[in-house]
């Protein structure tokens, strides 16, 4: 079985994936401990400074994915992974909550410029079918994340600051090696608008932005495992640290390895819709699970958490290949970019709220808080198919006729 395809510009993407998620897998597993531990913040200063950088990184995904799709997506990608490089460098040199809130806001900026540049990137990398090609970037990507785990999980384990330290220069250079990768794939140009589409903003589709939004809402999921369970299984429970690691190399590998299946039966909006509201339901599951590994003994205690986080982990495989079915089948061809813009903005809304909400109100509730989280994963679940349905009912926007 060919692992890598032929296509130039596709065997540039994939490993320019692995490489970025390798690094996001060894710095995200350990960010929070780094962050508490290390520089001795608390969980709130933490939370409150993450939420901040996150509002503040708003701003940068539509405007970002609007120059992709004029002045073309690669020189863009790249240069986000740049300035990625160098935020994160920055976080070696922080010692107060100021400096961290600070580095974090141009981090998560970068991020969400990113985000939509590279969509508009995936999409014309990935020719007739993107959705496929995205599905396979995602297996790779996860393959990834469990080798950036493996290394996360020794750093966790020494404990000390130059361990973390490694984490942080490796991360970096991981953005400067798919900068690199991105070079090496072709500069397309912009993709001219057809007449019928008039020069309204993504903004104006409200199915669209309506699916953003609660596909943002639902992407707390991702920091409620790399957040809020290291902090949960290291003050909550009886569970070793080690547990850390562990949970986040099984989520990983349990992606890579289901991903690309699961993604061929999510191929068209319809079915993006289905996946969804089944997310949504095993997220109902895997949450009251998390909660119940406070009560038992420390020995059974990773076994509970690595039971959830399978069933956590099927959740966020059908999350993701309904993003990426609905993300590009209502996107308009011109303006991909644009569009993954705003699905970025829906998605990066939901991590700024993350991590106040999930380190104080979650947190704070203790079990009762994993119990409401899995209920309102599960209704938001529930809206998929509604909203797909919408979004195909809706007349596409025509331009009039222009008279002479």
């Amino acid at each position: 079985m060919q692992i890598l395809p032929q296509d130039r510009a596709q065997r540039a993407m994939i490993p320019a994936t692995f490489v970025n998620f390798m690094g996001n897998g060894l710095f995200n597993t350990a960010s929070a401990l780094y962050f508490t531990l290390v520089v001795h913040l608390s969980a709130a200063q933490v939370g409150l400074g993450l939420t901040t950088a996150g509002l503040v990184g708003l701003a940068g995904g539509i405007p970002a994915g609007i120059l992709a799709d004029r002045r073309g997506p690669r020189a863009i990608t790249a240069a986000t992974f740049a300035v990625q490089a160098a935020s994160m460098t920055a976080f070696l040199a922080i010692h107060d909550v100021l400096a961290f809130t600070l580095v974090a806001c141009v981090d998560r900026l970068a991020y969400s410029a990113n985000n939509a540049a590279r969509g508009g990137l995936i999409a014309r990398v990935g020719g007739a079918n993107p959705a496929t090609f995205r599905f396979k970037l995602r297996a790779f990507g996860n393959a990834g994340v469990v080798f950036g785990t493996l290394g996360s999980g020794i750093a966790i384990s020494a404990g000390t600051h130059a361990a973390y330290a490694a984490l942080i220069v490796f991360n970096a250079l991981s953005d400067v090696a798919a900068a690199l990768f991105v070079l090496r794939i072709p500069s397309y140009p912009p993709i001219p608008k057809p007449r019928q589409h008039t020069g309204r903003s993504v903004l104006a589709d409200r199915p669209f932005v309506t699916f953003a939004a609660i596909d943002g809402a639902m992407g707390l999921q991702y920091q409620a495992i790399s957040l809020l369970l290291p902090l949960w299984i290291a003050f909550h429970t009886r569970a070793p640290h080690w547990t850390v690691a562990a949970a986040a190399a099984l989520n990983a590998v349990v992606c890579v390895v289901l991903q690309t299946r699961v993604g061929r039966a999510v191929n068209s909006p319809d079915a993006g819709g289905r996946a969804f509201r089944r997310a949504g339901l095993f997220f109902l599951v895997s949450c009251p699970v998390i909660a119940l590994s406070a009560d038992v003994p420390g020995h059974l205690a990773p076994l509970v958490i690595l039971a959830a986080i399978c069933v956590h982990s099927l959740g966020e495989i059908w999350q993701s290949c309904a993003s990426i079915a609905l993300g590009f089948g209502l996107a308009p061809d011109h303006a991909q970019g644009q569009y993954q813009g705003a699905l970025g903005l829906g998605f990066d809304a939901g991590q700024a709220l993350a991590p106040v909400l999930l380190t104080t109100v979650v947190l704070g509730l203790g079990q009762g808080g994993w119990i409401l989280l899995g209920a309102f994963f599960g209704t938001l679940g529930s809206l998929g198919p509604a909203v797909t349905g919408w979004a195909q009912r809706k007349p596409p926007r025509v331009a009039p006729t222009p008279t002479r």
